[in-house]
């Protein structure tokens, strides 16, 4: 009896991919099966281990009585002691220190401390299914609490009465405006009120370099001589570069040009999927290392100062590495923002990185051939759904309010698209291999490593980063023996970064680790180290002087002699893609 023979192997795997990206596209590129593992692991362990359970159940008891006793005593007593410790910025003003109110903050906070005890430290349980685990509960009991819903939110009930249900008729218009957008698919609202080129990005340069990756965009000078070593910063593309250049106020460029700084800028092309197979490695060579030899074009003689913010620090530090690696004395120094060069502990984004994470990825980015930004802003929303959801929509829904974007908030909805298979490289050989900081990572078949590095480094942390937790930036300590400049800062990963002068109510704390100093972990770094008033910018411009051999003429506009001749007006072209 012959074979039956239906289908063949590649007609299989196509089917596969077909039913696995639609799957991907249903669960917005997540993987259940990734989740339900990590719950497998959490229940199975926690189902052979008595004693844990045990001591859930007593403090589950425990935690119950004395929130029914605070719900009576707070009810006479305003200084009844609560069960709960510090609450959420979102149940801590002065309308929930009222009854029932209280009472309802105190309860969810109770539910999340006996959940992160349920959760953590069953013995077996791998970390990163840990993590998981609590992730998923941390997220079901953000949704439950008790501000994001009207008649347990006092606030929302407050404007309810002063306006008789006004902000209601305005939350339901704004939800209606809303769902139509969705169902439509017309993209996020219209912004009127900042507009690149001319408000934000509107620092004056021209574009000296294009090619198919990247504008490298060079800007006029202000003061009459400037620092002999020029300024490049190498933005990430996970983000458009003018995070850097947003209103004049606000402006890290405006600042530093006004500060006697010749500065370069990156600005990315926004991926199509024309660019799926576009790798991290092009990005460096035809990228970053491009950009080096435009700016060594127009500033001959001069070594650089490079600069990098997030994806484009750990960029900067392959390129330093390479360079190192092969003998290329071209930085005069290396500045990393809220950039890891370390993966092994690169905090709560772990939790959507696993090879079954990164399969469902794939599939989602198979057909089109990027990833949108409507996912990766759904990842980093949900970090902080609490603060980046919910509030954001009982504000819109419940309070009434139309959004009031400001600069930072208008760039974060001008999303980018990233490459198919440089997603892929990212996620693979530097978080999941942690290449990078085991002398792994390969640059022309060969590898390079951060302990060749011997220009000073400066690297900033900021306290509140969920994407890239300032302790883990602090590993830059262990990879490198030249000097390290650390500064942690207030603020997340953006707005701890482009907080200027300007700034109100900012710290920084900052500390020189010496070539030849011992290690200082980082618990003992930050006990260390008292914190400063005022933003990190100053403390930043101190150190680059300190790399500057001589004041100068500011350079020409570009170099036509070598190639490089203006092709155009800051802000170029790419970030309108």
């Amino acid at each position: 009896m012959p074979d039956l023979e239906i289908l063949d192997r590649a007609s299989a795997d196509h089917i596969d991919q077909a039913f696995r990206a639609a799957l991907a596209r249903a669960s917005k590129g997540m993987s259940p099966i990734d989740l339900g593992l990590a719950y497998l692991d959490w229940i199975s362990h926690l189902a052979i281990s008595p004693g844990k359970r045990m001591l859930l159940v007593q403090s589950f008891v425990n935690k119950l009585s004395r929130l029914g006793l605070y719900s009576i005593s707070s009810l006479f007593d305003s200084n009844a002691k609560a069960p709960a410790g510090k609450l959420e910025r979102r149940v801590s003003g002065e309308a929930w220190k009222k009854w029932p109110f209280k009472v309802f903050a105190q309860a969810h906070q109770v539910s999340k401390d006996w959940w992160h005890e349920a959760c953590a430290d069953v013995d077996g349980v791998r970390d990163h299914h840990e993590v998981q685990v609590q992730a998923v509960a941390g997220a079901i009991l953000d949704m439950m609490s008790p501000a994001n819903y009207l008649f347990t939110n006092p606030d929302v009930l407050q404007l309810t009465r002063k306006e008789k249900g006004g902000n209601l008729v305005r939350g339901v218009r704004n939800m209606v405006k809303d769902q139509l957008r969705d169902a439509l698919n017309t993209g996020v609202e219209e912004n009127d009120t900042f507009t690149v080129g001319e408000n934000v990005g509107a620092t004056p340069g021209k574009v000296i370099f294009r090619n198919e990756l990247l504008e490298l965009i060079q800007y006029e000078p202000v003061t009459k001589t400037v620092a002999a070593e020029p300024v490049l910063i190498c933005t990430p593309w996970i983000g458009k570069y003018y995070i850097l250049d947003l209103s004049p106020h606000n402006s890290m460029v405006k600042w530093l040009t006004g500060r006697g700084k010749t500065v370069f800028v990156t600005s990315w092309k926004n991926a199509g999927a024309e660019d799926r197979d576009i790798g991290l490695n092009d990005y460096l060579d035809q990228g970053l290392m491009q950009a080096f030899d435009a700016v060594g074009a127009v500033c001959p003689q001069r070594k650089i100062n490079a600069v990098g913010y997030c994806l484009g620090g750990s960029l900067l530090c392959i390129a330093a590495a390479a360079m190192a690696r092969d003998g290329e004395d071209r930085l005069q120094s290396i500045s990393l923002f809220a950039a890891q060069a370390d993966f092994s502990e690169a905090g709560e984004i772990t939790r959507f990185i696993s090879p079954s994470q990164l399969s469902f990825l794939e599939k989602l980015m198979w057909k089109q051939g990027f990833l949108g930004s409507e996912n990766m802003g759904g990842a980093f929303s949900s970090l902080r759904a609490s603060d980046l959801v919910y509030a954001a929509t009982v504000d819109r829904y419940l309070m009434g309010n139309d959004a009031r974007p400001n600069d930072l908030m208008a760039w974060n909805a001008d999303g980018t698209r990233l490459p198919y298979r440089m997603h892929h490289e990212y996620l693979s050989r530097l978080y999941m291999e942690n290449q990078l900081a085991c002398n792994k990572y390969l640059v022309d078949g060969r590898p390079v490593s951060m302990a060749d590095l011997k220009a000073p480094v400066f690297v900033l942390g900021t306290e509140t980063d969920h994407v890239a937790p300032w302790r883990s930036v602090y590993k830059i300590h262990d990879l490198t023996r030249t000097e390290v400049t650390f500064v942690l800062t207030s603020g997340g990963h953006n707005a701890g970064v482009v907080s200027g002068p300007e700034h109100p109510r900012r710290h920084y704390r900052s500390h020189t680790h010496r070539a030849g100093d011992n290690y200082l972990d980082p618990g003992s770094w930050f006990d260390g180290n008292d914190p400063v008033q005022g933003s990190w910018w100053p403390q930043w411009d101190r150190w680059l002087d300190t790399q500057s051999s001589e004041q100068v003429k500011p350079p020409a506009m570009g170099a036509p002699n070598e190639a490089y001749k203006v092709v155009g007006d800051a802000p170029g072209n790419y970030v309108f893609g």
